[in-house]
């Protein structure tokens, strides 16, 4: 199982850096959820569609492309996850992650993650974007199983998922470009249903700011290599009480995504031209 698994990624990676024609990004960003915008300022694309690589499913939730897209961003060499997939769409746990280790056999340093969320915070507005100083992760760990001693070792340290360097300096754009910036810790479940009122109930409860279905498998494996991560969700809902006559409907989601996309571009845009 680890020497197919190696063998997709390591396939996998070859491929892609032929499609991108030998570029070596540093840099990678996952756009979750309505958060495609980002994708249209990257300056010199070449789009490879996760299809053109071996190994590789079609990506079928909502609001998500399936693409990879190379090129520049402030000034840096980037590629770009346009879209992700999800646990819940029935694909295994290491298939959730391959795009991740794909980018890492590329050579990446850092990696910017982005999803749409749930807010339980009652600070939080629809809107809002919050940094993720912090996760709690419910959906099955990427790590489980033999080791893969040429990504990273068997106990990796996850006392400080995202880079504490990173988000000063993403605090400071903020402030810098008078976009208000919340803070708070991440709660991934395997979805695809919607968070009960119960649920957010309990989630706020262990300490969770917001939640979503995403996100915390890729943060580990690229942890797990030594790569440094930066997280941000744009909160698209909120939570409401048992009793409210109240529909989270998935094409709202997309649309409040959408609406906060600017936002989150001009912090990754500045940020990376920072690095």
């Amino acid at each position: 199982m680890a020497e197919d698994i190696i063998g997709t990624v390591t396939k996998a990676a070859k491929e892609l850096s032929k499609q991108i024609k030998g570029r070596t990004p540093k840099i990678g960003i996952v756009l979750g959820s309505g958060l495609g915008l980002l994708a249209g300022k990257i300056e010199d694309q070449i789009v490879v569609p996760y299809t053109k690589l071996p190994g590789y499913p079609k990506a079928t939730a909502l609001g998500h492309k399936g693409n990879f897209i190379s090129g520049k961003l402030g000034g840096k060499d980037v590629i770009a996850m346009e879209g992700r997939f999800h646990y819940y769409e029935g694909y295994g746990i290491q298939t959730v992650v391959l795009p991740i280790r794909t980018m890492i056999k590329l050579g990446i340093e850092y990696l910017f993650v982005s999803n749409a969320a749930g807010g339980m915070n009652k600070t939080f507005k629809i809107g809002d974007l919050m940094m993720i100083r912090d996760h709690i992760n419910l959906i099955p760990n990427p790590l489980i199983g033999p080791n893969f001693d040429e990504f990273g070792p068997r106990f990796p340290d996850m006392t400080c998922p995202y880079d504490l360097s990173l988000q000063r300096k993403m605090t400071a754009i903020a402030k810098k470009e008078g976009i208000t910036l919340k803070k708070g810790v991440y709660v991934s479940t395997t979805g695809p249903t919607y968070e009960t009122p119960a649920e957010y109930g309990y989630f706020k409860a262990i300490g969770g700011d917001a939640v979503g279905m995403s996100t915390t498998p890729e943060v580990i494996v690229a942890r797990h290599s030594g790569v440094k991560v930066l997280g941000i969700s744009v909160i698209t809902d909120i939570p409401h009480s048992i009793d409210d006559d109240y529909v989270t409907d998935g094409e709202e989601v997309i649309r409040q995504a959408n609406k906060a996309a600017l936002k989150m571009c001009t912090i990754f845009e500045k940020l990376i031209e920072s690095l």
